[in-house]
Protein backbone atom coordinates (compact mmCIF):
# COMPACT_ATOMS: atom_id res chain seq x y z
CA UNK A 1 0.00 0.00 0.00
CA UNK A 2 1.56 3.53 -0.85
CA UNK A 3 0.26 6.25 1.64
CA UNK A 4 0.90 10.02 -0.01
CA UNK A 5 1.40 12.81 2.46
CA UNK A 6 0.02 15.87 0.28
CA UNK A 7 1.69 19.15 1.63
CA UNK A 8 -1.67 21.37 1.49
CA UNK A 9 0.32 24.30 2.15
CA UNK A 10 2.52 26.10 -0.60
CA UNK A 11 3.08 29.94 1.33
CA UNK A 12 6.61 30.57 2.22
CA UNK A 13 8.03 29.96 5.46
CA UNK A 14 4.80 27.48 5.86
CA UNK A 15 5.10 24.69 8.35
CA UNK A 16 3.44 21.75 6.80
CA UNK A 17 6.70 20.62 5.47
CA UNK A 18 8.52 19.49 8.98
CA UNK A 19 5.44 18.17 10.17
CA UNK A 20 4.80 15.76 6.88
CA UNK A 21 8.43 14.59 7.22
CA UNK A 22 7.13 13.58 10.57
CA UNK A 23 4.11 11.98 9.49
CA UNK A 24 6.13 10.08 6.93
CA UNK A 25 8.40 8.65 9.63
CA UNK A 26 5.59 7.36 11.36
CA UNK A 27 3.99 5.58 8.44
CA UNK A 28 7.11 4.31 7.13
CA UNK A 29 7.19 2.11 10.52
CA UNK A 30 4.07 -0.10 9.27
CA UNK A 31 4.32 -3.25 7.38
CA UNK A 32 3.85 -3.40 3.74
CA UNK A 33 3.30 0.50 3.47
CA UNK A 34 5.41 2.69 1.24
CA UNK A 35 4.60 6.45 1.93
CA UNK A 36 5.51 8.91 -1.04
CA UNK A 37 5.44 12.69 0.14
CA UNK A 38 3.73 14.94 -1.91
CA UNK A 39 4.34 18.46 -1.95
CA UNK A 40 1.85 20.90 -3.83
CA UNK A 41 3.80 23.53 -4.16
CA UNK A 42 6.24 21.80 -6.04
CA UNK A 43 3.35 21.74 -8.83
CA UNK A 44 2.46 24.46 -10.69
CA UNK A 45 -1.28 23.83 -10.82
CA UNK A 46 -2.90 27.03 -12.34
CA UNK A 47 -6.99 27.95 -11.19
CA UNK A 48 -8.91 25.72 -11.96
CA UNK A 49 -10.74 27.20 -15.46
CA UNK A 50 -10.99 24.42 -17.52
CA UNK A 51 -14.09 24.05 -19.38
CA UNK A 52 -13.96 19.70 -19.18
CA UNK A 53 -14.85 18.72 -15.92
CA UNK A 54 -12.36 17.22 -13.94
CA UNK A 55 -13.97 14.42 -13.27
CA UNK A 56 -14.66 13.80 -16.66
CA UNK A 57 -11.19 14.86 -18.37
CA UNK A 58 -10.24 10.69 -17.64
CA UNK A 59 -6.97 11.91 -16.00
CA UNK A 60 -6.14 13.94 -19.00
CA UNK A 61 -5.30 17.40 -18.38
CA UNK A 62 -4.37 20.05 -20.76
CA UNK A 63 -2.04 21.72 -18.49
CA UNK A 64 1.03 19.96 -17.59
CA UNK A 65 1.50 21.10 -14.10
CA UNK A 66 -2.05 19.40 -13.17
CA UNK A 67 -1.17 16.35 -15.42
CA UNK A 68 2.02 15.98 -13.13
CA UNK A 69 -0.15 16.71 -10.02
CA UNK A 70 -2.85 14.04 -11.21
CA UNK A 71 0.46 11.31 -11.83
CA UNK A 72 1.55 11.84 -8.05
CA UNK A 73 -1.71 11.73 -6.65
CA UNK A 74 -2.92 8.81 -8.51
CA UNK A 75 -0.06 6.42 -7.68
CA UNK A 76 -1.29 6.93 -3.93
CA UNK A 77 -3.72 4.13 -2.50
CA UNK A 78 -4.81 6.79 0.88
CA UNK A 79 -3.66 9.71 2.23
CA UNK A 80 -2.88 12.01 4.83
CA UNK A 81 -3.41 15.51 4.18
CA UNK A 82 -0.93 17.64 6.23
CA UNK A 83 -3.16 21.06 6.26
CA UNK A 84 -3.09 24.45 7.85
CA UNK A 85 -6.43 26.37 8.85
CA UNK A 86 -6.65 29.71 7.05
CA UNK A 87 -9.46 31.88 8.26
CA UNK A 88 -11.50 29.07 10.11
CA UNK A 89 -11.07 27.02 6.62
CA UNK A 90 -8.94 24.84 4.19
CA UNK A 91 -6.46 26.56 1.92
CA UNK A 92 -7.17 27.79 -0.97
CA UNK A 93 -4.75 26.86 -3.25
CA UNK A 94 -5.16 23.09 -1.76
CA UNK A 95 -8.70 22.63 -2.34
CA UNK A 96 -7.71 24.52 -5.92
CA UNK A 97 -5.94 21.72 -6.46
CA UNK A 98 -8.44 18.82 -5.13
CA UNK A 99 -10.90 20.45 -7.16
CA UNK A 100 -8.27 20.47 -10.78
CA UNK A 101 -8.66 15.96 -10.18
CA UNK A 102 -11.64 14.04 -10.26
CA UNK A 103 -10.83 10.51 -10.81
CA UNK A 104 -7.65 10.40 -8.70
CA UNK A 105 -9.46 10.61 -5.60
CA UNK A 106 -12.45 8.48 -5.97
CA UNK A 107 -13.20 5.49 -3.18
CA UNK A 108 -9.52 6.07 -1.19
CA UNK A 109 -9.02 6.56 1.87
CA UNK A 110 -7.93 9.66 3.46
CA UNK A 111 -6.45 11.13 7.37
CA UNK A 112 -6.12 14.59 8.63
CA UNK A 113 -3.27 15.91 10.05
CA UNK A 114 -4.35 20.00 10.73
CA UNK A 115 -2.12 22.99 12.24
CA UNK A 116 -3.53 26.56 13.61
CA UNK A 117 -4.14 28.68 16.38
CA UNK A 118 -6.79 26.50 17.68
CA UNK A 119 -5.11 22.99 15.97
CA UNK A 120 -6.37 23.50 12.44
CA UNK A 121 -9.95 21.50 13.26
CA UNK A 122 -12.22 24.04 11.09
CA UNK A 123 -10.14 22.84 8.34
CA UNK A 124 -10.19 19.20 9.16
CA UNK A 125 -14.06 19.21 9.61
CA UNK A 126 -14.76 20.98 6.07
CA UNK A 127 -12.39 18.70 4.53
CA UNK A 128 -14.29 16.01 5.63
CA UNK A 129 -17.14 17.42 3.74
CA UNK A 130 -15.54 18.21 0.51
CA UNK A 131 -14.06 14.70 0.53
CA UNK A 132 -17.55 13.06 0.61
CA UNK A 133 -17.70 14.47 -3.39
CA UNK A 134 -15.45 12.01 -4.44
CA UNK A 135 -16.80 8.74 -2.42
CA UNK A 136 -13.39 8.81 0.02
CA UNK A 137 -13.34 7.12 2.88
CA UNK A 138 -12.17 9.14 5.77
CA UNK A 139 -10.91 7.91 9.13
CA UNK A 140 -12.15 8.98 12.75
CA UNK A 141 -8.86 9.60 14.22
CA UNK A 142 -6.63 12.77 13.40
CA UNK A 143 -3.93 15.28 15.18
CA UNK A 144 -4.68 18.56 15.47
CA UNK A 145 -1.48 20.69 16.60
CA UNK A 146 -1.86 23.90 17.73
CA UNK A 147 0.94 26.92 16.71
CA UNK A 148 1.59 27.80 20.43
CA UNK A 149 1.68 24.39 21.74
CA UNK A 150 3.37 21.98 19.18
CA UNK A 151 5.22 24.48 17.25
CA UNK A 152 8.53 26.69 18.95
CA UNK A 153 10.87 28.85 18.23
CA UNK A 154 13.46 25.82 16.79
CA UNK A 155 10.48 24.70 14.88
CA UNK A 156 7.89 21.75 15.15
CA UNK A 157 8.22 20.07 18.36
CA UNK A 158 5.28 18.28 18.98
CA UNK A 159 3.63 17.69 22.48
CA UNK A 160 4.25 14.10 23.90
CA UNK A 161 0.94 12.80 23.04
CA UNK A 162 1.18 13.59 19.65
CA UNK A 163 3.04 10.61 18.63
CA UNK A 164 0.04 8.02 20.02
CA UNK A 165 -2.90 10.34 18.35
CA UNK A 166 -0.86 9.95 14.93
CA UNK A 167 0.24 6.12 15.41
CA UNK A 168 -3.63 5.36 15.88
CA UNK A 169 -4.74 7.45 12.76
CA UNK A 170 -2.70 5.78 10.64
CA UNK A 171 -3.41 2.44 11.91
CA UNK A 172 -7.28 3.49 11.61
CA UNK A 173 -5.76 4.74 7.77
CA UNK A 174 -4.20 1.48 7.05
CA UNK A 175 -6.81 -0.81 8.07
CA UNK A 176 -9.52 0.99 6.36
CA UNK A 177 -7.70 1.16 3.27
CA UNK A 178 -6.75 -2.45 3.42
CA UNK A 179 -10.76 -3.67 4.26
CA UNK A 180 -11.61 -1.44 1.06
CA UNK A 181 -8.76 -2.90 -1.25
CA UNK A 182 -9.85 -6.39 -0.05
Amino acid sequence: MKIGVVIGSVRKGRRGASVAEWVAEAAKQRDGVEVSVVDLAEYNVPILDEETLPMMAGKSYADAGVQAWSAAIDECDAYVFVTPEYNHGVPGAFKNAVDSLGPEWVGKTVAFVSYGADGGVRATEQWRQIMVNFQMYDVRGFVALGLFSDFGESGFAPMERRTAELGGMLDQLVALATKLAG
